[in-house]
C-alpha cells in the first residue's frame, strides 16, 4: 500500500478534485443544481474510495477544505462539514443512476436534510420524489417527516377513477389524504361548522399547509345564485397544479349520504358559473370527523361530480383527561357572586 498522505498522492488527488470542480463551472457555474449535486455526490464518493482504498484518516477532510477554500475562495460549499456530507451523501446513495434521476433534482439543503432525519434508503428515496412532484420547502418537508407522512395511507372515499381523466384522477387522489390534522386549532364541544371555518380561516396558513401544495385560497362562505336562491359555499380553492376550482364542504359530526347531493349541487354550479372554458372539472371535498366507508361510496355511487370524502383530527380545549375536573362558567360565576369583596377605606 502506497504512503496514505505522501505529498505526490495527495497532490494528485488535490489536483484532480479541482479539475472536476473548474469543469462543473465551465458547464453550469454550479448554478444548475443538478449539476451541483451530481459534483458534491462525485467529490463524496472519491472521498470514500481513497479513504478505503487508500487508508486516509478522517483529518484528510479538514485539510481538502482548507486548500479548496484557497483554490477556490468566492464558493461557498467545500467547508469541513459539507465535505462529509458529501461523502455520507455518496455512501447512502451509492447508485448514480438514482442520484441523477431522483436526489438531484431537489436542492443540496433538502439532501442533507434527508440524511439527517432518515436513516432507511428507501424512505429518503420516497420523501425525495414527494418533495419533486410537490415543491416542498425544506420545511414542508421536515413538518411531513415529522409528521410521519410516509406511514399514512389515506382512507378517503372518492369517485375520481370514474368521473375525471385518468391523469387528473391520479392528482386528485394525491391532492385527497386522510386524515387532516387540524391540531393547530382548538374548538369548544359544541362548536358549530361556521365555528370551525371561522378558526380556520384565522389560521389559513397552516391550513394551507395540512391542504398541501398548489391550493390558492378564493373565499369563505362564498356566495352563489342559482334560479331566485342564493347560497354560500363554506370554503373555495382553487389548484394551481390540477387547474380546477375545489369546493370545500366542512362538518364536525359524521358523514351524511345528504352531504354528497349538496356537494353535488355545489360542484354543478361552479362548473357553470365559475369555471373557465380552460378549466378542469370542479373538486368537490367534504371534511367530517368520521365517516363510515361504505355509506360514503354508496353515496358517491351514482354521483356524476368528482368527489371526495375525507375524515379531519381537531385540537380541543383540554385534554380527555383534564375535562370534568374544572369548574365550569357557571361555577366560576357562582363563586364570584359569592366572594366578600374587602370595604374601600373612607
Amino acid at each position: 500500500m502506497s504512503n496514505p498522505l505522501s505529498p505526490d498522492n495527495y497532490r494528485q488527488f488535490l489536483q484532480s478534485l479541482k479539475e472536476r470542480i473548474q469543469s462543473a463551472q465551465v458547464k453550469a457555474a454550479l448554478a444548475v443544481n443538478q449539476e451541483l449535486i451530481l459534483l458534491y455526490w462525485q467529490i463524496g464518493r472519491d472521498i470514500l474510495d481513497r479513504q478505503q482504498r487508500e487508508g486516509w484518516g478522517t483529518k484528510v477532510i479538514d485539510r481538502l477544505a482548507k486548500d479548496l477554500k484557497r483554490d477556490f475562495p468566492d464558493m461557498t460549499g467545500f467547508s469541513a462539514r459539507n465535505l462529509k456530507y458529501m461523502r455520507a451523501f455518496a455512501d447512502a446513495n451509492p447508485d448514480a443512476q438514482l442520484v441523477q434521476q431522483v436526489f438531484s433534482q431537489i436542492p443540496w439543503g433538502h439532501n442533507v436534510r434527508l440524511l439527517d432525519a432518515l436513516k432507511d434508503p428507501q424512505e429518503r428515496q420516497w420523501y425525495a420524489r414527494q418533495t419533486i412532484e410537490h415543491g416542498w420547502s425544506r420545511n414542508v418537508l421536515l413538518m411531513q417527516i415529522e409528521q410521519g407522512l410516509h406511514q399514512q395511507t389515506s382512507t378517503a372515499i372518492t369517485n375520481f377513477e370514474r368521473t375525471l381523466t385518468p391523469d387528473q384522477s391520479d392528482l386528485a387522489k394525491d391532492l385527497l389524504k386522510d386524515p387532516y390534522n387540524f391540531d393547530f386549532l382548538t374548538l369548544a364541544a359544541d362548536a358549530q361548522e361556521r365555528d370551525l371555518e371561522k378558526s380556520l380561516l384565522s389560521h389559513i396558513r397552516d391550513f394551507l399547509l395540512e391542504l398541501g401544495v398548489g391550493f390558492a385560497f378564493v373565499g369563505s362562505q362564498y356566495p352563489i345564485q342559482v334560479g331566485s336562491k342564493d347560497y354560500a359555499i363554506d370554503l373555495l380553492f382553487y389548484h394551481l397544479k390540477l387547474r380546477c376550482f375545489v369546493v370545500i364542504d366542512l362538518k364536525l359530526g359524521e358523514f351524511e349520504p345528504e352531504f354528497s347531493g349538496k356537494m353535488n349541487f355545489f360542484v354543478s354550479a361552479v362548473d357553470d358559473l365559475l369555471r373557465h372554458r380552460d378549466d378542469q372539472p370542479t373538486i368537490g371535498m367534504i371534511l367530517c370527523k368520521s365517516n363510515d366507508a361504505t355509506v360514503a361510496e354508496y353515496s358517491l355511487r351514482d354521483v356524476n361530480k368528482p368527489i371526495g370524502v375525507a375524515t379531519h383530527r381537531l385540537g380541543r380545549e383540554l385534554p380527555a383527561d383534564l375535562q370534568g375536573t374544572l369548574p365550569t362558567v357557571e361555577e366560576l360565576e357562582l363563586q364570584l357572586e359569592n366572594a366578600q369583596l374587602p370595604e374601600t377605606p373612607g
